[in-house]
This record gives C-alpha cells, structure tokens and sequence, in this order.
C-alpha cells in the first residue's frame, strides 16, 4: 500500500482538512500516478455537502487529474513511466456491457465507478485527486499531448469533455448557432470548445459583467437573461445550447429559444428538478436532452482537439491551504474560472 497526503471531507458540513489516504498496490493493469495538479468541479462541492446523496466520509474529492506516471503493472501497454497523463471522473466499469463496448463507459450499464465515493473493484470507496498519487486502471488514464500545460488541462478532464461531448454529439459547427448558458467553469470551455468547432456562439448569462470575457473566449454575442427582452428578442434562434448552470431555471423560456428542431442539452446538475411545461417541446418538436461526461476515446479525442486549437482552461492556482476559501467563492461565483490546487502543497 501507498501512502498519499490528501485533504478530506470529515463530513457533509466539515470543512476539508489534511489527511493521509491509502492507495492500492499497482496491479498488473494499473498506472501509478503522481499528481501534479487538481481541478476543483462544482461537483465536488454538491458530493462532499450530501446535495445529491448520502456519503461516505471521510472522502477525498476531486476528478480533473493531472500528473506524471511513476509506475506500471508488468501488463500495462498503453502508459510508460515518465507519460503526462489524466484522469476524469470515472476509474472503472463493467467493459462488458453494450455502452462499454461502443465507448461509452460513462453510461455504463453497470454503473460505471466515480473517481470518489464509488465502490472501487475491491470494495472500497474511491478517493479523489486531492492527494498527491492515484493508482487507476490503465484504460481509465489518458494522455495529456505536450502541447497543453498540465495545471490548465487539468479542468478539461471534467469540464472539457463535459462540454465537448454533447457540442459533438448535436453537431456544433460550421452554420450552427449555439447558446452557452452560463459563463463559469464549465460555460467559459463550452464558448471555446463551440467557437473552435466553427459554431456561431452566444452566452445567456444573468448579467453583463462577464461580457468582454465571454467575448474575448470566442463568443460572437453576449446577452443578459434578467432582460426580459432578450427571450423575445432572441425567440427561435438557436439550433443547440447548452446549459451549464448548476441552478433551477426556467427550462420552458430557454426552450422558446430553440430552432425548430433544436436542441437544450443540461449539463449542469441542480439539486433541485427542473419542470418543463410540455408544450415547449411540442410546438416546435424541441428536444430537452441531458449529457454526462465522454468516454475515454471521446476524453483523448477532446485532449488532442485542445491541444490542435491550443485551449485549456482559464485558471487560478491555489496551494491546499486555499480549498476551503475556494469552494466558498464557487459558490458565489467568485472564480474566473477554475480554481486548480498544486498538489505539491499537499506535501
């Protein structure tokens, strides 16, 4: 067994502290992985606070890993010690089932297994990457290309291909006008990843104050949704968006903004539902749709297309000592736009 430095939730209303965790011998599949850098997802915050379930605690979060190989199982072919690697929000999964076998282990039948509060194959509860190593399945780790930095590739393990996915899956491109709502972690990649893809892009965000960012990320417009006269001014317009925010809003009102046969994919995970009044789908055959994160294909497929279009994430570094302040600012928004923890603070 290893031992990592972490920090931990003791509990669903504690405040994250310096623990110590133990990591699994590397089997004959594994990679160990030392850490370098760690983004820290609304997610984590939703998890360790109970929002979306019962925890197990203490648990460490964390599932937009960035790091360097330090060892291999004997069996290992697809990872070399000294490899720039990542790791995002899942580590394993049945492989088995027809979603895995078509490359879409994150809809594991099975249920695939989260980087943290998951059972892990040998039953106990996955621990994120607030700590300084990881060992993690081989097919689970992927390769960061050196054209990206490892602190700002970090947030692409979770917010890159959280965004990147449905922007592929629903065509974004060339002719496509696309509406991002929300411009913080996971809205500030989906405006860059669009405008690379040669979409037409347009942030709904609550306010003007994040204009000349959004503007400055690729965004053709830039609209504030508190004006009601941006809904009808923009009625009938978009033939994708995608919605980042982690809060109810009024999914009916959005969908009146689609094409015919558009799309409004969630993203972002409220705790709350989201009522949709059915007649916004049907008097226009609109979709509301849902996406997860990609598979491990799509999560290289997205690595490289950053790394060919030289994005990453817009970043502020914090030593371990900062995460708790950090996770008060997500909550109001006070980030631009991914906290990343230097894991060499953990030491």
């Amino acid at each position: 067994m290893l031992t990592a430095n972490a920090y931990a939730a003791p509990s669903a209303d504690g405040e994250l502290v310096p623990t110590t965790i133990e990591r699994r011998d590397v089997g004959a599949h594994d990679v160990l992985i030392e850490i370098k850098y760690a983004g820290i997802c609304h997610s984590d915050i939703h998890t360790v606070r109970g929002d979306w379930g019962p925890q197990q605690y203490p648990l460490v979060p964390g599932h937009e890993i960035a790091g360097i190989v330090t060892e291999i199982g004997a069996e290992v072919t697809r990872h070399q010690v000294g490899d720039r690697v990542g790791v995002g929000c899942m580590v394993n999964s049945c492989m088995e089932c027809a979603n895995c076998l078509k490359g879409e282990e994150q809809y594991c039948l099975a249920g695939m297994t989260g980087t943290y509060g998951a059972v892990d194959r040998d039953g106990t509860i996955t621990q994120g990457g607030y700590s300084t190593h990881v060992v993690v399945a081989e097919d689970f780790v992927v390769t960061i290309p050196e054209g990206i930095e490892l602190d700002v590739a970090a947030p692409l393990l979770c917010a890159g291909i959280t965004t990147y996915s449905p922007l592929r899956h629903w065509g974004a491109g060339p002719g496509k006008k696309v509406a991002i709502v929300g411009l913080g972690g996971l809205g500030h990649m989906a405006v860059k990843l669009a405008h690379a893809m040669g979409a037409d892009v347009t942030v709904l965000s609550q306010s003007l104050k994040k204009q000349e960012d959004g503007l400055r990320l690729g965004a053709d417009a830039y609209f504030a949704t508190s004006d009601p006269g941006t809904f009808e001014r923009l009625a009938g317009t978009f033939d994708l968006i995608i919605n980042t925010v982690s809060a109810k809003i009024d999914i009916s009102s959005y969908l009146q903004l689609l094409t015919l046969d558009g799309a409004l994919v969630n993203v972002g995970a409220p705790a709350e539902p989201l009522p949709v009044n059915v007649f916004s789908l049907i008097m226009g055959r609109r979709s509301f749709a849902g996406s997860a994160i990609g598979g491990i294909r799509e999560t290289q497929e997205m690595l490289d297309f950053c790394a060919e279009h030289q994005l990453g994430a817009e970043i502020e570094v914090i030593p371990a000592s900062k995460i708790n302040d950090a996770y008060e600012r997500v909550l109001v928004s006070d980030v631009r736009y991914r906290f990343v923890i230097d894991t060499a603070t953990l030491s």
